[in-house]
């Protein structure tokens, strides 16, 4: 598409980790390819503690968690400003009414299959349309649609030398390191308990140091004490020791992770370092790690073999079907 460099160009991406680190991909390749453009992103209160320092980038938090006063306030943050482009990256029905808040000469949303809860309602151009595509290639149609020529994916999230110094502190220096980030945002997406302990044995047997990752809720910490109890191999556990600049840097320093469908696997993603993902819930073609689609452990298609490529497979159990003897073939490749 030919069109006169934007001036102002408004991203309205609030969640989720892993969906905000696929969305920095696109806004640095916007920057690459309109440098002069003042670019403002409208973005949640724990994923800006995650990329809110990105460089010539304005962030403005969205608090989904104060109902009305967080659409209030982000009216009253935006002060009846005006962009050239809208990129409305998120399909739910908040974020089209938080768009309300945002004026724009061009309003650019999903395409009509994929513009779901009447998204289509606050928007005045549609991307393309695309065949089962990646979510990061479905946001990356966004880039596209406003002249941002097609290329691979970068990342630079800034990482201070206190996170990478403290990162080196945590993880081992005579051996490479293996981290384990068991958690996801819905308990029916973990792994088994001992599933985990065994692949921390198994690793550890292979000359890795072991380490738990993951937040401070009762839950994950519940989730890395049953794992180590378990588990004859030490594992360095720092669930709940970590920002998620810490965590990313983390990330960053180790040398292969395995994870579910969660944040940091795409947080290790955007940090260059390989990750077996573990996928029975989500189509891992559409939500897996995006560097690493070849090495996930999954068994979604034995639950849906003929889904549509956005369905979820629903049931309480369905992660148990996942094999250690498949997770270590995964890994066997990296070793």
């Amino acid at each position: 598409m030919n069109m006169t460099p934007p001036q102002s160009i408004c991203i309205l991406r609030f969640s989720a980790i892993g969906d905000v680190c696929h969305a920095v991909s696109v806004v640095q390749a916007i920057q690459r390819q309109y440098p002069k453009a003042k670019i403002t992103w409208v973005i949640g209160k724990i994923e800006a503690m995650l990329v809110g320092d990105i460089d010539n980038v304005e962030f403005i938090i969205f608090d989904k968690k104060t109902g009305l006063k967080g659409y209030s306030d982000l009216r009253k943050k935006l002060n009846n400003r005006q962009f050239d482009i809208l990129l409305h990256m998120q399909v739910a029905l908040r974020a089209s009414i938080a768009s309300l808040c945002i004026k724009a000469t061009q309003r650019w949303g999903f395409d009509q299959t994929r513009a779901k809860e009447g998204q289509w309602l606050f928007t005045n151009h549609k991307i393309k349309p695309q065949s089962q595509p990646h979510v990061l290639d479905g946001f990356m149609a966004f880039a596209e649609a406003i002249g941002v020529p097609v290329a691979p994916p970068q990342w630079n999230i800034p990482l201070s030398t206190h996170d990478n110094l403290w990162a080196h502190s945590q993880l081992s220096h005579e051996k490479k390191n293996f981290i384990i980030c068991p958690s996801a945002s819905k308990a029916e997406r973990n792994w088994s308990t001992k599933g985990y302990a065994e692949i921390a044995n198994y690793m550890h047997d292979n000359n890795y140091q072991v380490s738990i990752c993951g937040g401070p809720t009762d839950s994950e910490k519940q989730l890395a004490k049953d794992i180590i109890q378990i588990a004859t191999a030490p594992i360095n556990n720092l669930v709940g020791d970590t920002s998620l600049k810490q965590l990313l840097a983390i990330l960053k320093h180790a040398d292969l992770v395995l994870a579910p469908d969660t944040g940091p696997a795409h947080m290790s993603t955007t940090v260059g370092t390989p990750v077996i993902g573990l996928y029975a819930h989500s189509n891992p073609g559409r939500t897996g790690p995006y560097n690493n689609l070849n090495d996930v452990a999954e068994v979604y298609h034995q639950h849906l073999p003929n889904s549509e490529w956005g369905q979820r497979a629903k049931g309480p159990n369905l992660m148990d079907d996942i094999s250690v003897a498949q997770v270590k073939s995964r890994l066997q490749a990296w070793l």
